[in-house]
């Protein structure tokens, strides 16, 4: 576990809208044996360490922080930063860029998986020729890659956000999911641990009419908002999981005769949901800090290419100014719980 932190640095870890996975297994490629070998916590951090980020997407505000933490940290250890990406979030459009970054030699990949098992042929080629795999906000297959940078445990996110609804609805009534893609590996899995909340005696008289898809598009997720209000009258809540899906929820409401009646809650980003707070639209959601996902992708590659670490449970290695980890079981290492924000506190973040 990570050491604690001061109360600012905490709050901010608190913050996000990447994920953890229940990844399927159907389709995984088998990965290639460890040529790791055994990990020496006192060897230094090697400069010079070619690291690549592959988001889901290019041009995402939450995933634009998240690189930024990413590149903080790579200046940090004097390495040479990189990111490539798709545009879109289809499963398969992050497939040419991990080949191309085989080709280019680098060192480590740090990836948010689109889909969690059509990067693995192309992930355990890169493994392979000896490029450490670091997955962080959308794990792949743990059989592809060495490391998962998980914001929080994919319970305590489930958790939290069927807490918010259920504190919006009065404790019964209608909710939807506004997700991602289909294939969201994060989405999905907190997903799943919602409808197991949902089915607990305590939240009974909630009901989940519908989860929806907005692709992570804003106009796509403005509209699937807008259908998801036409078709079911009595919803009292929507939640986004996801930074795009909540800010376009929030802009359909805040100018319809919806607002008032409707809460948005899910996933945000402090500066994204401002206004949609102040105006009373939103009255909570929950993230962490992205930058800090990125951050700690950079020195956990780093320490597994320097051979600090292999991506072993119990591992232990220090992440500059977010102090030392532990790498968990099936090598996830968890950077922390997500918070929630409110009129009251909204205006103390700045990301």
């Amino acid at each position: 576990m990570r050491k604690p932190l001061t109360v600012a640095v905490a709050l901010l870890a608190l913050t996000a809208c990447g994920g953890t996975t229940k990844s399927s297994t159907e389709g995984e490629t088998k990965a290639p044996e460890s040529t790791a070998g055994k990990a020496d916590p006192n060897a230094p951090l090697k400069e010079g360490l070619k690291i690549a980020y592959l988001p889901k997407q290019l041009n995402n505000p939450y995933t634009d922080v998240e690189v930024g933490g990413g590149k903080v940290a790579v200046g940090e250890i004097k390495g040479e930063y990189k990111l490539v990406g798709p545009n879109d979030a289809s499963a398969s459009s992050q497939v040419s860029y991990i080949n191309t970054l085989i080709q280019q030699q680098q060192n480590v990949i740090v990836v948010a998986a689109n889909d969690p098992n059509a990067v693995c042929p192309s992930l355990n080629q890169a493994r392979k020729a000896g490029i450490k795999v670091v997955t962080f906000d959308s794990d792949a297959s743990k059989t592809c890659r060495d490391a998962f940078i998980n914001q929080a445990t994919t319970q305590g996110i489930g958790e939290s956000l069927v807490k918010m609804a259920s504190e919006l609805a009065g404790g019964s009534g209608e909710i939807a999911v506004l997700s991602a893609t289909p294939n969201a590996t994060n989405q999905n899995s907190w997903i799943e641990v919602m409808k197991t909340e949902l089915a607990k005696p305590e939240n009974s008289k909630l009901k989940l009419v519908k989860v929806a898809y907005g692709n992570d598009d804003d106009q796509k997720s403005f509209t699937e908002a807008q259908g998801l209000l036409q078709t079911y009258p009595n919803l009292k809540v929507i939640v986004s999981p996801t930074t795009v899906g909540i800010a376009a929820a929030s802009r359909y409401v805040s100018a319809s005769s919806y607002k008032g009646k409707v809460a948005i809650t899910g996933l945000g980003l402090p500066n994204q949901m401002r206004q949609y707070v102040k105006d009373g639209t939103v009255k909570k959601f929950a993230l962490w800090n992205p930058a800090d996902i990125g951050y700690l992708a950079a020195y956990a590659g780093a320490a597994m290419s320097s051979g600090q670490i292999t991506g072993a449970e119990g591992e232990k290695f220090k992440a500059g100014k977010l102090g030392e980890y532990t790498v968990g079981a099936d090598g996830e290492i968890v950077l922390g719980p997500p918070t929630e924000f409110t009129a009251d506190n909204i205006d103390k973040f700045n990301f």
